[in-house]
């Protein structure tokens, strides 16, 4: 039987007998329509998006190219296997891997980011062979949640439901090169960082370890694997969050930006790594099929066409200078538009991250609490100075109820 028109969102029934399962918690709103960096709900209320959906509507909501691109392919084909080529993955993975910029490389296309992790565990394992399976991590990181890359997850709270997951992960303290040397035993085939832990907390790495990371790798011929799911593709300065700190991967992880909102992911490896995956050692049904390659295509030609990574530099600063200001705010940390903003005991007068994130949706703005004390912020590319202001305002004003 078919649920009636706003069943789902609206709370009006008991939880055992709505259709979807309660695996996110009940949703507080049920957004219909999206334009630029703003959104609406059922009843017409406006939102501003300070979080894109978990940092992947990059270029708004409804943007024309993105929008365009997809009415179009979808009028003339939707869906082929993988046994054929489309007119998309080459010029998608190409613009990728140029983007990437640390030499020849090759794209194998997922949906999703735990998706791309689990292909850039399941390759680093082929390449270095058996003996060399293990894959060190960093606590608080988060790299999905599927049970390879949860097992990946620096996040020992979320094993425990789980287990046993799957052996061969380790994990090491975040931002200290002396303990990863330490953890880098023969077994040890690739070390996978984020270069900013998203879900962790919004906490850059140092870009002096990174440098150290790869000359680690380097020395014991282990691979690195960048997971760029949440930083990649413009969104904190630089096409790639790795880029600033100057070095090169071996491995990239994708996803979220890459297609505006069209689920698309994947993985970059330079050419003799990505070589050892043989057809049939990897699959996905849907993975990088037209429509949604369509989607990605018109996403990236804009970004290169607005120049995405200065656009966020200077976005980001003036959200920076607004948040440092901010009575209630402690301190601001991570890069372009991909934020936290830490609060002050005394400005959170016992709530925590997520009930003032839920304040700020009670007045029109959707940020995300990130940890007890913090909100993440990551707002589209094409959001204007007033939105970022007035969005500001909204968590100034939140700050100051007692």
């Amino acid at each position: 039987m078919t649920a009636p028109a706003g069943h789902f969102g609206d709370h009006t029934s008991d939880e055992a007998n709505c259709p979807i399962m309660g695996n996110y918690g009940p949703p507080p709103r049920m957004l219909v329509e999206g334009s630029g960096a703003e959104l609406r709900d059922q009843q017409g209320r406006r939102y501003i998006d300070f979080l894109c959906g978990l940092a992947v509507t990059s270029l708004g909501h409804a943007h024309p190219a993105v929008t365009r691109a997809v009415a179009d392919q979808a009028a003339k084909l939707t869906h082929v296997s993988n046994l054929f080529a489309n007119e998309h993955q080459g010029p998608v993975a190409e613009t990728i891997s140029n983007l990437i910029g640390a030499g020849p490389g090759q794209v194998l296309f997922q949906n999703s980011g735990a998706e791309s992790i689990e292909a850039a565990i399941k390759l680093a394992r082929k390449f270095q062979g058996r003996g060399r399976h293990v894959v060190v991590s960093a606590f608080r990181s988060f790299h999905g949640r599927t049970l390879a890359a949860l097992a990946a997850t620096g996040q020992p709270e979320k094993h425990e439901p789980f287990q046993p997951l799957p052996e061969g992960f380790r994990h090491v303290v975040w931002n200290d090169p002396d303990e990863l040397e330490r953890a880098l035993g023969p077994e040890v085939g690739a070390v996978l960082l984020e270069p900013i832990q998203g879900e962790g907390g919004v906490n850059p790495a140092d870009d002096s370890y990174l440098v150290a990371v790869r000359r680690l790798c380097d020395e014991r011929g282990i691979l690195l694997m960048f997971d760029e799911i949440q930083t990649g593709f413009g969104r904190t300065g630089d096409w790639f969050a790795f880029q600033h700190a100057g070095v090169l991967p071996d491995i990239v992880a994708f996803a979220k930006a890459v297609a505006n909102g069209m689920p698309v992911g994947g993985i970059w490896a330079r050419t003799d790594v990505a070589a050892a995956f043989k057809p049939g050692d990897h699959g996905s049904t849907y993975a990088g099929q037209p429509l949604a390659l369509a989607a990605a295509r018109a996403t990236l030609d804009t970004m290169i066409e607005m120049d995405a990574p200065a656009v966020v530099g200077a976005k980001g600063a003036l959200l920076a200078s607004l948040l440092d200001t901010l009575p209630g705010v402690d301190s601001v940390r991570g890069r372009g538009l991909l934020m936290a903003a830490e609060m002050s005991p005394d400005a959170l007068h016992g709530r925590t991250g997520p009930e003032i994130a839920r304040a700020c949706l009670d007045r029109g703005l959707i940020v995300n609490g990130i940890t007890p004390t913090a909100l993440r912020l990551a707002p589209p590319y094409i959001i204007s100075d007033a939105q970022l202001q007035e969005g500001v305002s909204i968590i100034g004003s939140v700050l100051e109820d007692n």
